[in-house]
């Protein structure tokens, strides 16, 4: 099987699992990439004291948000999970296999576009809080034989998530999320790994663009996939409210 891509989706609102532009797009993404073997994913929503990877056949889908309406509560995303990727994931990390999670809205409000069918198997594995940002970038390397194993390696959360000044109504996009943003791209398209790990330094005001890190931390682990001249492919370039990037990134 050929080599499958690092992809990272800057996610946004659970609402965007109802449909919209950036679904439209993350459908787009599915069927270039086709039917992987199934995929790893490390979303902002999980994070642990200590490393965990999903080991159940079918995970629960997991509405860990409150306030957005019933349709959004009652969607389901039915997708087989893969023991037998889980136990790969833990030979390579060292991750404990548990069936005490599922598929958080990080992964499933995604991948219901990108594979609408829920056919491909899907693995998420947590961001362990006791690790740095250079520990999991270099964790994140140990994952690469997935890609050649036929495995697509999936971060997802937001380049800039500042919800304390988000703009419910809209509007444009603040100087320094706009600054951030575009850094982070051009790390990227340089492999620059080193400054996306020192992310403070990308930017003037890198802290407002990431208050928190759980939200940045998952591009490590795709940035982390990527090869001496890999090609970088960016959607869903937009920043809204001011404040959330929903920027994606396809590596290979």
């Amino acid at each position: 099987m050929s080599c499958q891509p690092a992809v990272f989706f800057g996610h946004g609102s659970p609402m965007n699992a109802l449909g919209g532009p950036y679904g439209a797009v993350w459908r787009e993404v599915g069927q270039a990439i086709g039917r992987p073997r199934g995929v790893l994913m490390v979303s902002a929503h999980w994070e642990t004291g200590g490393l965990g990877v999903t080991a159940m056949e079918q995970p629960r889908t997991i509405h860990d948000f409150g306030n957005f309406g019933p349709e959004l509560q009652a969607m389901q995303y039915p997708a087989p999970g893969s023991p037998e990727l889980a136990e790969r994931v833990s030979e390579l990390t060292g991750a404990i296999q548990t069936g005490q999670w599922g598929l958080d809205h990080g992964t499933w409000s995604v991948l219901c576009h990108v594979w609408p069918d829920a056919d491909v198997p899907v693995v998420q594995m947590s961001l362990d809080r006791n690790l740095t940002a250079r520990q999991h970038y270099d964790l994140a390397r140990r994952l690469r034989p997935l890609r050649d194993e036929g495995y697509v390696i999936a971060g997802s959360g937001d380049f800039v998530h500042n919800l304390r000044t988000w703009k419910r109504e809209g509007g444009a996009p603040y100087g320094w999320a706009t600054e951030f943003n575009d850094a982070v791209k051009a790390a990227l398209v340089a492999r620059d790994h080193e400054a996306l790990i020192d992310w403070l330094g990308l930017a003037e005001d890198a802290q407002l663009s990431v208050p928190t890190d759980e939200h940045y931390l998952p591009l490590l682990y795709v940035a982390a996939q990527q090869d001496e001249g890999e090609p970088v492919l960016f959607f869903n370039d937009a920043i809204e409210g001011g404040s959330i990037s929903m920027t994606g990134v396809r590596i290979g």
